[in-house]
């Protein structure tokens, strides 16, 4: 009798922990991130310092304004691609879902891309419950997020480089 309970506590370990559908689409997330997931610089820009606020951020920088989100000169595309739908926040914590996040700045001028970022996301998987829905990122948001790639594509001029 032993043997059959260690056997069945085993056996739902190794489910939980490698059979689940929120295992499964973290093991997705890192798969493609390997793929494309992260950061990508094609070309730096130099723009003057009344161009910067005083923390270093670009100031013409408007997130609610979709493509027009970097003013005349850039455009700021946003492109999810959902591999899975749902709404764990709304649905509850054992709904699930994945996307790919696909930001690109271009320079309107010549329609050269000047960098680009990919995320992978999941959220929700978890057991049904009232808490929120737990969720896995690559590349870690610390390490890449759209911030970061703005602050490797502008950068700002100095006394003597200005264009």
């Amino acid at each position: 009798m032993r043997k059959i309970i260690l056997f069945l506590l085993v056996s739902l370990t190794v489910y939980a922990a490698f059979f689940t559908e929120k295992d499964r689409l973290d093991r997705e997330v890192e798969r493609l991130c390997a793929i494309d997931g992260g950061i990508k610089v094609y070309e730096i820009v130099t723009l003057p310092p009344d161009k910067f606020d005083k923390h270093g951020q670009i100031n013409f920088y408007r997130p609610t304004q979709g493509e027009n989100t970097l003013g005349p000169e850039y455009i700021y595309k946003w492109v999810i691609h959902y591999y899975k739908k749902g709404d764990p926040v709304s649905q509850g914590a054992q709904e699930a879902s994945m996307r790919r996040d696909h930001i690109q700045i271009i320079r309107i001028s010549d329609m050269k891309l000047l960098g680009e970022f990919v995320k992978y996301h999941r959220a929700g998987g978890d057991f049904p419950g009232p808490w929120m829905p737990s969720s896995y990122h690559c590349p870690n948001r610390s390490e890449a997020n759209e911030s970061i790639l703005l602050n490797k594509i502008f950068t700002k001029a100095t006394e003597g480089t200005e264009k």
